[in-house]
């Protein structure tokens, strides 16, 4: 695992500064502590930094082609590589290394673009091919590793795994986009391809830049999706030994790794799976970690520990205290961007334990989007019932007068919060489902935002993010399509960007047997009643794991790895909630209504409505505007628009 950087001339052939190409893949050392890499020519910059797992002698970067006319720097790991080098070997290709980086570089040379399409992996890399004069930027299909990408104010184009890379570019334009601020405080973090950032992009999951000098910088090309072509996979029985077969395989071609290796174990259902395929095909001890909590409502351990002690792993454990906050200021210049996601910190807590022990750890991310083990598919699929039975001309009226007059009753128990059913209950399927993710409803987006802000979105609204992927979304039905939209915002967006930040942070590499694009597809095109029936998610894979784990661990409410948000801003974060967001920095961004912060947090802090999910946003958009875009003179909303 590594981290990739590089500067290219859109123009022609400039040279490019080495010191400022030293800057930038500097910027990235916390990516790949063991080595670095630089390499310049008329035009192009590469640079790389190294955390060694394959090929330990031999596996430098930049790395090239017999010829030096091919230099790729590449971020990830290649599982079929060797399956590839032997296929690539018959047409007479020659290896200097055992690298799955130069496998690329050959596959290159014999499929041009079309060679992502043999990777099997996950993986961020730009390629040069001087012969062609072309760029080649490539992310793998479900997006685990980042990469970011903008045109700068000197005609060049920057190119990095995080956005720090392309921030330590002095032609690289602060200005904020003011549709990325309606998105992030909808979402609670920047899907792609936007960043915070107007200039700066993330490439999607599943898409190619090919970049040529001379030429404009064209849009990003897709070469994979999530098919969800329905397959019928036998009897029941069979569905679930296949499905064990698939994750073994999964999990086995990811074990591959000539350094310490290990596990995430949360004591949730994927999790606890990848360890008990680990341990079958392992002949040592599995090394396992976990974070637990005092607070027992959001506190695992019990079923991690019980995981660990049936399949004798190495299990490591540590608490994380109420007042561990030391880590929010942190979080700004982990992530480059605002990022509301509060088990950021937990995970940041857990790679750091993992990182004492292992280099590689394997975790069970991935498996509630493609078996709908979330909670909220339930609740949409039984509404969908609903508005299958009445068209949205009865339904709107009908539940969005009883939406309005139902009090928000956060303090009620669950089946007595009524409110938001009615509301998801008068609109269409996808605002419905974008209303239930909606970290802040659009009410409050309206509130908050100051008058310029709102007049600068033009009208834009985030629901349009989801609208936008349920167009070119090939499924059939109504829960696959909210997978579907899963798989391409919050899976990429949420999930897989605070594992990587986290993991990274410690030069750990995490690899996601879920996420194994075949597996991927395969899962996709299961019958609907395999993956939620009754109101139980992750069906099949419950079924199929019974003989492996226990029905109290399986069977149990899931419990998210969270941290007590609302408690800790009533109590030990209240002062500092108080004094961040009172603070010149965000009066003087001239993004918020004032009056509008003060107000959540006098509700939330006399605890008549919980506004935890608002104020942790706003606490680290004001992180995010002192240490990554500090603004002491300036107006961040004048930013925005300039």
């Amino acid at each position: 695992m590594c981290g990739i950087v590089g500067i290219f001339d859109l123009q022609g052939q400039r040279d490019i500064d080495a010191a400022l190409l030293a800057r930038l893949t500097s910027s990235l050392r916390h990516r790949g502590p063991d080595e670095d890499g630089m390499h310049r020519e008329p035009g192009l910059g590469l640079g790389h930094r190294r955390l060694s797992v394959i090929d330990l002698a031999s596996g430098q970067q930049p790395l090239f082609n017999a010829d030096r006319s091919v230099a790729i720097v590449f971020n990830g790991e290649i599982y079929n590589y060797r399956t590839l080098m032997a296929e690539l070997r018959q047409f007479g290709h020659q290896f200097r290394t055992s690298s799955d980086t130069e496998v690329i570089v050959h596959a290159w040379e014999q499929w041009g673009e079309q060679c992502v399409q043999r990777l099997r992996g996950m993986f961020a890399f730009a390629l040069w091919d001087r012969r062609r004069h072309q760029l080649f930027l490539a992310r793998d299909r479900l997006g685990v590793k980042p990469l970011y990408y903008g045109e700068l104010t000197d005609g060049t184009v920057a190119f990095g795994s995080e956005l720090k890379a392309l921030l330590s570019h002095p032609a690289m334009p602060r200005a904020l986009d003011p549709l990325a601020v309606e998105d992030y405080f909808a979402y609670g973090y920047v899907p792609e391809p936007r960043s915070i950032f107007r200039h700066a992009h993330k490439l999607p999951p599943g898409h190619t830049l090919s970049i040529r000098a001379g030429q404009p910088l064209p849009a990003p090309r897709q070469y994979w999706d999530v098919p969800f072509v329905p397959h019928a996979p036998g009897s029941e029985a069979q569905a679930a030994d296949e499905l064990l077969a698939r994750l073994r395989e999964a999990v086995r071609i990811r074990m591959v790794a000539e350094v310490p290796l290990g596990a995430f174990l949360s004591g949730g259902v994927d999790s606890s799976a990848v360890v008990a395929m680990m341990a079958s095909a392992s002949t040592a001890p599995v090394n396992t970690c976990s974070i637990s909590f005092g607070d027992p409502a959001y506190n695992e351990a019990q079923y991690a520990s019980m995981v660990a002690r049936r399949y004798g792993t190495l299990h490591h454990a540590q608490k994380v205290e109420a007042d561990d906050f030391e880590l929010i200021d942190q979080l700004a210049t982990l992530y480059d961007e605002p990022f509301a996601d509060s088990s950021a910190m937990p995970t940041y807590r857990v790679c750091q334990l993992a990182r004492r022990r292992v280099t590689v750890a394997l975790s069970g991310d991935g498996g509630d989007e493609s078996l709908a083990g979330y909670r909220r598919y339930n609740l949409h699929a039984r509404e969908e019932k609903v508005r299958a039975m009445l068209p949205l001309g009865l339904r709107q009226p009908l539940f969005g007068t009883l939406g309005r007059l139902y009090p928000k009753a956060d303090w009620a128990p669950r089946f007595l919060r009524a409110k938001t059913t009615f509301e998801g209950l008068a609109r269409d399927t996808t605002d419905a489902y974008f209303h239930s993710v909606s970290i802040l409803g659009d009410t409050l987006r309206r509130r908050l935002f100051s008058r310029d802000l709102r007049r600068d979105l033009q009208g834009y609204h985030a629901v349009e993010v989801l609208r936008r992927h349920a167009l070119a979304s090939p499924a059939q039905d109504a829960l696959s399509q909210v997978q579907y939209l899963d798989l391409k915002t919050y899976l990429p967006g949420d999930i897989l960007t605070k594992v990587d930040r986290a993991s990274m942070a410690h030069a750990l590499e995490v690899r996601s047997p879920l996420l194994d694009h075949e597996l991927v597809e395969w899962m996709s095109g299961l019958p609907t009643q395999l993956k939620l029936r009754g109101g139980t998610g992750k069906y099949l894979l419950k079924k199929a794991l019974r003989p492996l784990l226990p029905d109290d661990l399986l069977y149990r409410q899931k419990m998210g790895f969270s941290v007590p948000l609302a408690d800790w801003l009533r109590g030990p974060l209240r002062e500092r909630l108080q004094q961040r967001l009172t603070s010149p920095v965000m009066a003087q961004s001239g993004l918020f209504d004032m009056d509008t912060i003060a107000q959540l947090i006098e509700q939330h802090g006399t605890g008549r409505r919980d506004h935890s999910a608002p104020l942790w946003s706003l606490l680290m958009f004001e992180s995010f505007l002192r240490q990554v875009l500090p603004l002491p003179a300036a107006n961040a909303r004048e930013l925005a628009t300039a």
